[in-house]
């Protein structure tokens, strides 16, 4: 990058960001949202403020989503809104060359001309469409760890209009997508350049639709109830970059903003099951590989490593009736016939092999295991046909009372497994402020 775009990016960051430090003596160490879970769309969401007057915003999380995006047609009223003029400084920061004009109305939140634009992407099912890059006034709570603290805010927190299609398939609502994904403009990012903490952020998605989960932005400590310092049982996973971007459309070519880890293999009831291991490395094309998602509910398998999967874990359930699947998932059981256990359903216990042989993602019957009816067990992992751009995602029923950690410093994953084993849960976190 040539010295002058790193003096914009530097001016940028030094004038835009950096005030909402300038207002007040308080800087947080980390800030905190909290995530609920959807039922009806077993998505997870979360809320900010934003604008001038703060109102709420509904947004559904995406763990691997480029950006915050927010729905500006009509309803959006500010007068601390901004848009980012072309080749200005959060253009450059956004990696954002393009400018669009915007022809038939008046200048409006998202309707302006000579803007630079980025593509928003509902990535729950593809949609997406260019929308001015945008500034506007956000808050947000600090916390200590243990409790939320006082509120701050970002006077120019960036974020990309985007129009009313895009909420299609989104929860009843929901007006845009909140990305934590590998780039500049992720709210990681753009909290941690703000306030000047560690960039790293975690989640803690709550299994339940009627107790809350949470996102950090910052280092720990990640206290839940009672006192259980969950930064403290991390194991550690590197982050694999995928160098070939897997958003549905793209201006200009970027890696990936998702977030990749190395799987080996993976055991069920300590047995290694057959597969195509080259499935499970990225290619030179960014086909297959590992990676995390909040946006899709259950994980999804390439078909192959689907079917002996299947196989290998109905075979360590031998003994309990099948019953007739239930979309969308290929194994279901009779559940009178299986136990309890602390960490869910007494079924095989499923290991993923990280870079080591001692290194192991475990998922047990809570994470594994879905209640569809009374009697009806069915195995939360689904077919992802032949091909598939990646070829094992991990979603969010896996992830659910397991903390995540994610180091963008070092490109380090930091993961708990099943918090059950520790007597907690991530709906455990006391959102009782004590500021």
């Amino acid at each position: 990058m040539a010295l002058s775009s790193k003096l914009l990016l530097f001016c940028f960051l030094l004038f835009f960001i950096s005030p909402s430090i300038a207002k007040t003596s308080f800087r947080p160490k980390a800030l905190v949202l909290p995530v609920t879970k959807d039922g009806s769309t077993v998505q997870y969401l979360t809320q900010i403020k934003q604008r001038t007057p703060l109102v709420p915003v509904k947004l559904t999380l995406d763990l691997g989503g480029q950006f915050l995006w927010v729905v500006c047609e009509k309803e959006y009223v500010s007068s601390s809104y901004r848009f980012a003029p072309c080749h200005s400084a959060p253009c450059s920061l956004a990696n954002a060359p393009y400018c669009f004009e915007c022809f038939g109305t008046k200048p409006r939140p998202g309707c302006h001309n000579n803007t630079c634009n980025l593509l928003p992407e509902n990535t729950i099912n593809g949609i997406s469409f260019n929308g001015p890059v945008s500034m506007d006034v956000a808050s947000i709570q600090s916390t200590d760890g243990k409790n939320p603290g006082k509120v701050v805010s970002v006077p120019k927190l960036l974020f990309v209009c985007a129009d009313s299609f895009h909420l299609t398939d989104l929860a009843k609502g929901v007006t845009g997508m909140a990305g934590l994904g590998r780039t500049k403009i992720s709210l990681p990012s753009l909290f941690s350049s703000a306030f000047s903490f560690k960039r790293k952020f975690a989640i803690c998605l709550s299994s339940s639709t009627k107790a809350n989960g949470a996102v950090f932005f910052g280092d720990g400590p990640y206290v839940m109830l009672p006192g259980v310092d969950v930064s403290k049982s991390l194991t550690y996973t590197p982050l694999i970059l995928n160098p070939v971007t897997t958003a549905t459309l793209t201006f200009t070519d970027l890696p990936s903003s998702d977030y990749f880890i190395e799987v080996k293999s993976i055991k069920i009831n300590g047995h290694v099951i057959p597969m195509n291991t080259s499935l499970l490395s990225i290619d030179k094309k960014g086909f297959g590989g590992t990676k995390i998602s909040t946006v899709h509910p259950y994980t999804v398998l390439e078909s192959s490593i689907y079917e002996v999967f299947i196989e290998a874990f109905t075979k360590g359930l031998a003994k309990v009736p099948r019953v007739k699947p239930v979309s969308p998932f290929g194994a279901c059981f009779n559940s009178t016939h299986i136990g309890s256990t602390r960490a869910g359903a007494a079924v095989p216990q499923i290991d993923l092999v990280l870079q080591s042989n001692k290194v192991i993602w475990s998922i047990f019957g809570a994470n594994s295991m879905v209640q569809v009816k009374d009697d009806v067990l069915c195995l939360g992992f689904v077919d992802g046909g032949v091909n598939p751009r990646t070829s094992i995602v991990i979603g969010g029923h896996q992830l659910e009372d397991n903390l995540l950690q994610f180091d963008l410093a070092t490109s380090r994953l930091g993961f708990s497994s099943s918090l059950l084993f520790h007597r907690t849960t991530c709906s455990n976190f006391n959102f009782t402020s004590n500021a």
